[in-house]
């Protein structure tokens, strides 16, 4: 739990100084979903698919629907006819096998602050 706090207030350590970097929040939204995220995935339209899909697009995108990525079985039952948008994506980020038990994928942000930034980075990514 300690951690957690700790790591929230990392988050808005990096949102509260976007302003004396220039204003650049995209930049710290990015590098928080990079060091969250970017172990499996990439994030620009176009990038090959890591050992997770890309994530370009992810809101309003069906789940599973990333061209040429292959999803488990257990996902693709789990989120079967289901949209990405801002609710269920913070579910997910909250707790993956909750959401999909059979997915290959394991994270849990107990921290509502960054479920929240990294959702208003994928927000961004349109």
């Amino acid at each position: 739990m300690k951690q957690a706090g700790l790591c929230a207030m990392g988050v808005l350590a990096v949102l509260a100084a976007a302003p004396a970097l220039g204003g650049n929040e995209a930049a710290a939204l990015r590098e928080l979903a990079v060091n969250h995220c970017s172990q499996c995935h990439t994030f620009d339209k176009g990038e090959p698919h890591g050992q997770g899909p890309n994530l370009w697009g992810l809101l309003g995108r069906p789940a599973g629907a990333a061209a040429g990525y292959p999803y488990s079985a257990g996902f693709m039952s789990a989120l079967k006819g289901k949209v990405w948008d801002v609710q269920l994506l913070d579910r997910w980020l909250a707790d993956t096998t909750a959401v999909a038990p059979d997915s290959q994928m394991i994270y849990f942000q107990d921290d509502a602050a960054i479920r929240a930034a990294l959702i208003k980075f994928f927000e961004s990514q349109r």
